[in-house]
This record gives structure tokens, sequence and C-alpha cells, in this order.
């Protein structure tokens, strides 16, 4: 049985060594758990169909370039079969293409494979509680493309006040901690409150949802 307190990580990485490496960095003592590693999406996926609900990852390390399936490709696919699971990207590929693939897809964070091993535990931690880590480069690029998304779309969605607190903070870059000491509420409900947000704005990450707001200029 895995303790309620460490968070649940799968790692799909094609790479044998760098799987392995993954892997070593999933401990109890950095608030993870054991995590199981899979070559490709397909085993993973046949894996999660079977798996009992409180054995499915929290957060999902995902390469993009893999044999068979791509990482992009099963996005959709594993949100069906565990909807809470956060998807972080670990790649080589820092083009803005496929960065806009990934968040569209439902990516919730994209990190770069130079970079550090603490800084892999901290985006897995930090996604776990709903935030969208991603390399500085990474995160420059999404930049360049919210700078594009000018024109309002032609019926806006209606949010609640709360939402439309919570969807300001998101857009500030304040951490799930922080916003939940800001709206004086747990981090549990921070997290329930960002998906029902999400629902809202039909999107899957917080990036899309700060690209959202930006759009069609709802904060």
């Amino acid at each position: 049985m895995i303790p309620e307190s460490l968070v649940k990580t799968w790692i799909v990485e094609d790479h044998d060594t760098f799987r392995r490496s993954l892997q070593r960095l999933c401990t109890p003592e950095r608030g993870l758990a054991a995590a199981p590693a899979f070559a490709n999406a397909e085993t993973m996926l046949a894996a999660l169909k079977i798996a009992p609900e409180n054995q499915r990852p929290d957060v999902l390390l995902l390469d993009v370039g893999l044999p068979g399936r791509s990482g992009l490709e099963i996005i959709s696919d594993l949100h069906q079969l565990a909807p809470d699971c956060r998807v972080v990207i670990l790649t080589v590929f820092e083009d803005e293409e496929k960065i806009s693939r990934a968040i569209s897809a439902g990516a919730s964070g994209y990190l770069l494979k130079t970079s550090r091993a603490e800084t892999v535990v901290e985006a897995i931690l930090e996604a776990s509680q709903g935030g969208s880590p991603m390399s500085p480069k990474v995160a420059a690029s999404v930049v360049r493309m919210l700078a594009k998304l000018t024109q309002p779309a032609a019926h806006p969605v209606s949010l609640s006040p709360r939402e439309h607190d919570l969807l300001k903070l998101l857009v500030e870059g304040l951490t799930a901690k922080e916003i939940a000491d800001r709206m004086q509420v747990s981090i549990h409900t921070t997290s329930t409150h960002t998906r029902n947000l999400f629902t809202k704005l039909g999107v899957h990450s917080r990036a899309a949802a700060v690209a959202r707001a930006l759009k069609d200029r709802l904060v």
C-alpha cells in the first residue's frame, strides 16, 4: 500500500539508462513513491487500464519521441483512464510547435531532459499540487505564443466571482500553495476549484487556462 502522502509517479521513457535514472529520483525521502517505468506508451496504457484506482499515477513523466505512438498522441487516452493525472513532458525538443501541441493536448508541464535532477523532482511535486512546471526556455516560448493570442472569442465563458479570482491568480503565476493561502483554503480545495475551472474553460492545464484567459480577455 502506497502512503497517501507520497506522490505516485509513472514514467514513460524509451532510453533505458535515462529511464532508470528517473526511477532513482522517486524516493519516499523526496516525497515520491517508487515509480513504475515503461519503455513505450502502449505498455503504460495497458498497465493503467488494469491498475486499481488507488495505484494510478498522480503525475506522469512522459517522453515525446517514443517508439510506436508518441507521447503527444496518448495524452487524451491517458486522461480518459486517469482524469486527475498531471502530465509533465520531459524531452529534448524545445520548439514552439511541440510545446503548443503538448499544452493543447493537456500537458501540465514541459521540461527539457537537460534539467537538473532536483528540478525534475520539484516539477513532479509542483505538478501534483496543480502547478505547471516549465523550463525557462519553454516558459519564454509560451510567453511568445500567448502574445500572439489577441482575438477574443465570440462567446466568452461565464465565470463566478471565485472562479474569476482563481483565474487571475493563475495568470499572475502564483503556485498552488500561494493560491491556497491567498484564497484562504486548503491546497486540496484549490486543486478541486482549479479542476472545475479547467472544465469550464475546456482546458487541461494551467498554461492553457492562462492562454484562454488572455485570449478571451477573461481577466
